[in-house]
């Protein structure tokens, strides 16, 4: 059975570029963005670890760590990061887990044998501070991620966790948001005094204000 939205993310300890970690209390008390990677010295994996990077302050702003994986070793992941900084006009600082035995790709699944034998997919975890796996997503290994949908999720997660509402499509930072079917228009009313529009009795939308 696969890992599933909403369970526990698997806890491991492994060697990384900054030293080895227990995963679960590395990540104790912060959003993890726990991507993998086909293979070090690859073009598409260069961009992404770059623009991964480059987002530092973003993520950050978030409470989130980057997390990367491949099945390469500790010594490959810094020799390249040295292309990455050089060619992404970047300094990585995020920790890359060095998996050549493949035991967490294989833990998380990140191997799927249609595309490879040994090397992960490009996978992505967003894990909350509770350690409860709250998105997931998979690319192919010709195709690098889209991180405006990836800051995006992540600040979809946070809001309705702090508001108790849910996020319309194409949702971004500072959008109306949808106050769930679940709750009564009584409850609404005392929930969401800054008030809210009823399309239909379970389409109502509203604002809120994270400043």
């Amino acid at each position: 059975m696969g890992l599933r939205i909403g369970d526990t993310a698997p806890n491991f300890e492994i060697e990384t570029t900054s030293g080895n970690i227990n995963f679960h209390d590395w990540a104790q008390g912060s959003w993890v963005f726990f991507f993998s990677h086909p293979a070090d010295y690859t073009p598409v994996c260069t961009t992404e670890m770059g623009r991964t990077a480059q987002l530092a302050e973003q993520f950050a702003a978030r409470n989130v760590k980057p997390l990367g994986l491949s099945t390469d070793s500790v010594e490959e992941h810094n020799g390249w990061i040295n292309d990455i900084n050089e060619t992404q006009n970047t300094k990585v600082g995020f920790p890359i887990v060095a998996d050549k035995d493949t035991k967490v790709a294989e833990l998380y699944e990140m191997i799927h044998p249609g595309e490879s034998e040994t090397a992960a997919v490009r996978s992505v975890f967003i894990i909350d501070p509770n350690q409860k796996i709250r998105l997931t997503m998979t690319y192919p290994m010709s195709v690098g991620r889209n991180f405006a949908e990836i800051l995006r999720v992540i600040d979809a997660l946070q809001t309705t966790d702090k508001h108790g509402v849910a996020c319309p499509a194409d949702w971004e930072l500072g959008g109306d948001v949808i106050i769930p079917p679940t709750v009564s228009m009584e409850e609404a009313e005392k929930k969401f005094p800054q008030g809210f529009k009823t399309v239909k009795p379970y389409l109502r939308f509203t604002s809120v204000n994270d400043k």
